[in-house]
This record gives C-alpha cells, structure tokens and sequence, in this order.
C-alpha cells in the first residue's frame, strides 16, 4: 500500500530511496574499509608478484636478484626502500573500485535476496539461494569495476618498477585510464576482466554465504546476540573461506593485469588466464597460486568486519 504523497515527503531519504541509499552508505563503508587495510592489498599484489617465472623469457633479471620476502619483510621493504606513504599507493583507483564494486555488490544481492529468491517462512534465507545470489552479485559489481582494479594493480607495482630502474608507466590516476585507453581502446580497460569475475564469484560465495550463515548459526545456537562479537567471528570465518577459494585467480588476475603489454595492447607474458596458469604451476610449483594468501585473508576480516560496523552505526 503506498503512502500519500505528503507523507511520503516526510519520511527520512533513505525510506524514500531505499536502494540509492543503500549504494551510498555502501560506498562509504567500503571507502572507510579501503583506507584502512590498503596496505595489506598492496603488500598481496607484491607477493603475488613475486618469484614470477614467465619473466625469465623476456630475460628479465628482477625474478632471480629479487629475494623472497613474506608478509612482513615485504611491508618493512616498502616502508624503508619506498618510503611509509607507499604502503598507499594505488589507494585512489581501490577508492574508485570499491565504490563501485561494494556498492553493486550489496545492491544486486539484496534485490536477488528480497525481491528475484525471497526468504523461507520461517525468514531464513537457504544456502542455495545466498551461494548463487552471492556469486552473481560479484560477477556484476567485479566486472563494473574492472577498470579501475587495472589501474590500481599496474600503479601498486610502480615503487617495485623504479626500484629496479625501470620507467614508470604512469604520472597519476587519471593518466593510467588514459594511457590505457589510448593503447588498448575500452577493450583495455577489461584486461583480465574473465580471472577478475571468476576471483569475485569465488570471493563472494565464500564471504557472503559463509557470513550470513555462520552469524545465523550463532545467534540461534549460541548465547550471542546479533552484535559486534557476532559480526567479528562472522567475519573471522567468512574471510577464510572466501581467501582460500579466491586466491589462485586473484594472482592470475594481478599477473596477467600486470603484465607488459605490445603497442596494440596484447600482453607479452601470457595468452589468457589459462596460460597464466599452467605457466606458474609448471614454473613455480602449485603452491604459487597461494601467493599473498595471508594479507588477503587479514584484508578480508579486518575490511568485512569494519564494514560491516560502519553500516550498522549508520543504520
């Protein structure tokens, strides 16, 4: 039943637009998350980086004179060879990412979840339905948001470039799109488009589900109510899941939008997602599909569960 026009006028905006209000707090939420826990995004891509095998056919000498480094070596290394502020660079285009992605990911799934699935009678929402309306939810919001993931990948990797005596490829965000743009066309700015969407279905299957189930799990089993402590354990859990099934395509991903491109913008190192692939199994072993597992999972609970607050305090 509508409500008159006058009253409606007085309700408060985020009752009148509900679901622009709910992209914005979103986009919010997912800034506030992005600035906090950058540094563990930019200490993954270097990982993911690391020890990169298909480079030694273009001779390049970076792979054997860089040595290996785990999470914390890694962070250090920035901070003492880059510089502390480093450990943000590339936090323009993750802002612009986030905003668009966080933002259509919770959007598509809500409208998935409340108006295209609906709940059970008994209000729950099935598994089922939260894996595929997770899945789809992050193919949508990953795949909008492809552009600006390129740009922050290419300009996380341009401290490392100049360490080793290489140009720089970009003067700034708004010159990264244009170069882009101008080598590659709109089809550039999709580059590893077909890795990024398969990390996101992955991802959000994971975080999404695992989160809606493991916090109805213990609000109804458990003596804790729908609270912080609820959210943080939920979080705990739902970042785990979604860093072990996400991570081998998010290095696909990183390396093939990383890699150097020709002057019609075909990449140099790899044919396709595939190739990326087998190269880095056959070349670094299995377990390089797991580079930068321990930052992404941290980046996701500490992302998630502050997000999540912020939506709370904001609701």
């Amino acid at each position: 039943m509508s409500l008159p026009e006058d009253e409606e006028r007085l309700l408060p905006l985020a009752q009148r637009w509900p679901r622009a209000s709910k992209f914005l707090l979103s986009g919010w939420a997912a800034t506030v998350a992005e600035l906090a826990t950058f540094p563990l995004d930019l200490t993954k891509t270097r990982l993911q980086m690391q020890g990169e095998a298909a480079l030694a056919r273009l001779g390049d000498s970076a792979r054997e004179s860089a040595p290996y480094r785990g999470m914390v070596r890694t962070a250090l290394g920035i901070v003492q060879e880059e510089g502390f502020l480093k450990l943000w660079q590339g936090v323009t285009p993750a802002i612009y990412r986030h905003i668009v992605y966080s933002g259509g990911r919770m959007v598509t799934y809500e409208h998935l979840r409340e108006v295209v699935f609906g709940k059970s009678e008994d209000k729950h929402y099935p598994l089922w339905k939260s894996v595929i309306g997770g899945m789809m939810a992050g193919v949508v919001g990953q795949f909008l948001a492809n552009p600006t993931d390129l740009v922050k990948v290419q300009m996380q990797m341009e401290g490392k470039r100049k360490l080793e005596g290489k140009p720089l490829r970009f003067r700034g965000v708004h010159h990264a799109f244009a170069k882009i743009l101008s080598e590659g066309g709109i089809r550039g700015l999709w580059a590893g488009w077909v890795p990024n969407i398969q990390r996101a279905a992955l991802v959000n299957m994971g975080d999404l589900t695992t989160y809606d189930t493991v916090k109805h799990y213990l609000v109804l089993n458990t003596p804790l109510e729908d609270n912080i402590m609820t959210h943080g354990l939920s979080s705990l859990c739902s970042g785990l899941v979604a860093s072990i099934l996400g991570t081998p395509a998010d290095v696909i991903k990183s390396r093939i939008m990383n890699q150097p491109r020709d002057k019609q913008g075909r990449g140099l190192l790899y044919k396709s997602s595939t190739d990326c692939l087998i190269q880095a199994v056959q070349g670094e072993g299995f377990m390089s599909l797991y580079k930068g597992f321990l930052p992404s999972w941290l980046r996701m609970v500490t992302s998630g569960f502050s997000f999540f607050c912020f939506c709370l305090l904001c609701t």
